[in-house]
């Protein structure tokens, strides 16, 4: 099959299953919440409502109606004819995402996931390794749950820990850009995992227990809500290892490790704000707190601005000679490598105007993460990667 045709599809591939990500991950994220927030927003329904088992009602007002709406303390009396459950949105998350980690990180492991600086992994080990540290952090996590299910803050302070060990594991066998979707693919493993192996299969169990007439066993639902409550509380830090793709300031840093720690801590700290404020006690103190580790983060992992000796004449040219040796093969409008259609990201370097104004992006890519060139192909030496740096620090001139 023509190279130019299997680039295309492949393009096409990436954004049908980046966008179905996206779309289930919306629904998902977007239910937890309102659940959480509808548990915490309960009131005592009264007598009249106790005697039917309901433990809390809350009233709304949405799209121009209100609505009335009951939570029993196990089950009703009887079960409905129509009864919706929340799991799909769930279940396609996840296999749309690892169907992503297939896509980018999986099939060419040499391109994304491996550093060599880091860990001169073969591919499939690092592929072997990323998927035992999904498997095996889904067991450690689950066996903790368990284990401390009657001491949540010890509980919360295990998984703290489980969550600071896959960071480090991470870190230390693949890419920085690779580290932080391992953490977050990781994480979100466990809320899948929850919503598979616990939330569900108790709910069946209270349906069933309905249908054949006998009590429902509480702990269902107890053990139900305890990982509806982990996934609530997971998810910001999830949504931040994985849009950190699009900032290599975070994952790039020389101390990436600790940025993701600490941001995915304030990430917590705003969920536990929005938590609490469902039931009628804000504590804006959080917020404050979120955003004092995000200004600290910012302040120390910034880089360094001492002034940068001006470049040669010579070493302007090298610099220029560089971008045409190194980087338009792909990035031009009509890319030499067959790999790609079209330039990546839309991004021409076949001028000097279109060098200059890509000037911060290409710094990024090149020094900063060292994604570019894409697994290297074109050969970039350590030297080149020095020049460009020097190059940007001052000022990024061009001939």
């Amino acid at each position: 099959m023509d190279p130019l045709l299997v680039s295309y599809l492949l393009d096409w591939l990436h954004l049908a299953v980046r966008w179905l990500h996206v779309i289930v991950a919306i629904a998902w994220v977007g239910a937890s919440f309102y659940f959480i927030a509808l548990d915490q927003s309960l009131h005592d329904a009264g007598a009249e409502h106790a005697a039917r088992g309901v433990g809390g009602e809350a009233w709304e007002i949405h799209g121009g109606g209100f609505y009335r709406i009951e939570k029993f303390r196990v089950a009703p009396t009887a079960l409905p004819a129509s009864l919706r459950w929340f799991k799909w949105e769930a279940y396609l998350t996840w296999l749309s995402g690892f169907g992503l980690m297939v896509l980018l990180y999986y099939v060419d492991p040499a391109t994304f996931l491996v550093d060599p600086r880091v860990m001169p992994l073969e591919g499939w080990v690092a592929v072997a390794a990323s998927l035992a540290i999904l498997g095996l952090g889904w067991l450690a996590y689950d066996g903790l749950s368990r284990a401390l299910a009657s001491r949540p803050i010890v509980l919360a302070a295990a998984i703290t820990g489980l969550v600071l060990l896959v960071v480090f594991a991470s870190t230390q066998l693949f890419s920085a850009r690779a580290a932080f979707i391992q953490t977050g693919a990781t994480i979100g493993t466990w809320m899948a995992a929850n919503v598979l192996f616990t939330i569900i299969p108790g709910q069946r169990e209270l349906v069933r227990a309905m249908r054949e007439g006998r009590a429902p066993y509480p702990l269902f639902g107890l053990r139900g809500k305890q990982r509806s409550v982990h996934n609530n509380y997971l998810t910001l830090p999830v949504i931040f290892a994985m849009i950190s793709q699009h900032f290599p300031f975070t994952y790039g840093n020389a101390y990436g490790a600790l940025i993701l720690v600490a941001l995915m801590a304030a990430g917590v700290l705003v969920q536990h704000y929005l938590n609490t404020r469902h039931t009628g006690e804000s504590e804006p103190a959080l917020l404050f707190g979120a955003a004092g580790i995000v200004a600290v983060v910012a302040l120390l992992a910034g880089p360094s601005l001492a002034p940068a000796a001006p470049l040669s004449a010579q070493e302007v040219v090298a610099a220029r000679q560089v971008f045409e040796a190194r980087c338009v093969a792909c990035h031009a409008a009509k890319p030499a490598d067959l790999t790609f259609s079209a330039p990546p990201k839309g991004l021409s370097l076949e001028t000097d105007e279109r060098i200059k104004a890509n000037a911060r992006n290409i710094y990024q890519q090149v020094v900063v993460t060292r994604a570019m060139p894409l697994a290297n192909k074109t050969g970039m030496t350590e030297d080149e990667r020095d020049l460009i740096a020097r190059w940007f620090r001052s000022g990024a001139p061009l001939p």
